[in-house]
């Protein structure tokens, strides 16, 4: 028999509120009433802009078991199952905490400035095959979505892992000290958010806030090749930390990458973990899959799970939504190949993400074309920031640079002229560029933050025609 996840007394302990209706049992947890599930708890946050509350009776009708509110919401049924609650914001956090107090599972907790997702989604899919896991979805790395994250957590899963982002400072601390992780693992520290800090020291100490909710005798896990690895590590010895693991080049890492080989499809990894010889293959293309594969596998052996299963189950990874994802569309004469990174940006992920599209071999008369739209909270930084793509792009040797934006500008200025490929407003415009220019045999590769809405291009490219 599959336990619920949440009955009505549960809820109502875990909330402190006080429940109506009769009683329930719920198998999920959700905050979108557009998305609600049959069986789901419905929560009603209230924001500036939406009010979860207005939702409540339309949830119930799309088979929500029950809803949190903290005012009674308008259309529903006098013996509808409610829970009233001071406030549904500090219910959902309740709920989480209770979630991670009854958990049993071993629990990752994933930051950095870039390749949190990527990450989590290998430990998930590295761990999945050697017990019951569960991970965030998406990108639920915030204020409501770890929280919420937890809340889905089931009691009896072996494996845990969590996403935790941050853009101003002290915005870990509190998210981690409800995870509580076992392990915390901090992918990289790079200029991103710069917008709200002075220095990426700054931004490392932020980043090493995560350390402040592990548990007692746990591990971090951090990137030796990185600048402020010194910051990272002394931060992690003073809160108490003696399990300190490292991935990276560095001949001193405790898991040490030797050597990557990246084709159109996939990375052949060779590395040392300790004094043991690994070798096997990322199912996504790209150096920096490999070097968050090492992050993957010390977090699966600090967890006492087998490594060896852990790195042949990587060969099935496959890119994220806006994280690689590949399609061929077909167009007049043949097809072209769509590389979608559209989902967000930093310099160095855009730089990653160029080296990945020269890794891809296009076809006859085709051509390497990047698509690039602006990076944003980059600060007084911005402008030189992107400029500095021209060199990537430049070593590279990549044909065509489309570029999309006000920022953006400064990259087109900086390319040389062959490489220009042209520049619009916005996504929309560089949109039609673009699709007035691709031919059968390109390979195109679409990237920027979230905010500069990059994925309007991909959905126009991947309509194909003319």
């Amino acid at each position: 028999m599959i336990r619920p996840l949440w009955t009505s007394a549960e809820t109502a302990a875990a909330v402190a509120g006080t429940p109506s209706g009769p009683a329930w049992e719920a198998g999920g947890v959700s905050i979108d009433s557009r998305t609600v599930q049959s069986g789901d708890l419905f929560i009603a946050l209230e924001g500036p802009n939406h009010d979860g509350h207005d939702h409540v009776a339309s949830a119930l009708a799309g088979g929500a078991a029950a809803a949190i509110v903290h005012k009674l919401p308008r259309g529903i049924a006098e013996d509808a199952p409610l829970v009233l609650v001071r406030d549904t914001m500090a219910a959902l956090q309740d709920l989480g905490l209770a979630s991670r107090a009854r958990a049993q599972a071993r629990i990752v907790a994933v930051t950095g400035s870039v390749g949190k997702t990527g990450t989590k989604e290998m430990l998930a899919l590295s761990l999945s095959d050697q017990g019951a896991t569960h991970y965030s979805v998406g990108s639920f790395n915030n204020h409501w979505g770890v929280p919420l994250s937890l809340a889905r957590m089931p009691a009896a899963c072996r494996y845990a892992i969590f996403e935790i982002g941050m853009n101003h400072p002290g915005e870990i601390t509190p998210l981690v000290r409800m995870v509580r992780p076992h392990v915390a693992v901090v992918t990289t520290v790079e200029a991103v958010h710069m917008e709200f800090f002075t220095s990426t020291a700054e931004i490392a100490s932020a980043k090493a806030e995560i350390f402040d909710g592990l548990e007692a005798g746990g591990t971090a896990v951090l990137p030796r090749d990185n600048p402020h690895f010194a910051l990272l590590e002394a931060a992690a010895r003073t809160r108490g930390i003696a399990d300190v693991r490292t991935f990276g080049n560095h001949i001193e890492s405790t898991a040490r990458l030797l050597d990557c080989a990246v084709d159109s499809q996939s990375t052949a990894v060779f590395a040392l973990l300790a004094d043991h010889p690994l070798s096997y293959r990322v199912g996504i293309a790209g150096r920096q899959w490999a070097m968050n594969s090492l992050a993957v596998l010390l977090a699966v052996e600090a967890l006492g799970a087998d490594v060896n299963l852990a790195a042949l189950a990587l060969a099935a990874m496959a890119a994220p939504k806006g994280r690689g994802q590949r399609r061929q569309v077909e167009i007049e004469g043949g097809s072209f190949e769509l590389i979608d990174e559209s989902y967000n940006a930093s310099p160095v992920s855009m730089k990653a993400a160029i080296a990945m599209l020269a890794s891809v071999r296009p076809l006859e008369g085709g051509r390497r074309i990047a698509v690039l739209g602006d990076m944003l909270e980059l600060g007084p930084q911005g402008p030189a920031l992107h400029a500095s793509i021209a060199e990537a792009a430049e070593s590279w040797n990549i044909d065509l640079v489309f570029t999309a934006g006000p920022l953006m500008t400064h990259l087109d200025e900086a390319l040389a002229g062959h490489r220009r490929g042209g520049h619009g407003a916005d996504a929309d415009a560089v949109a039609a560029l673009v699709k007035a220019m691709v031919r059968p045999g390109d390979v195109v590769m679409v990237k920027g933050s979230a905010g500069s809405r990059m994925g309007r291009v991909v959905n126009a490219l991947a309509e194909g025609g003319r």
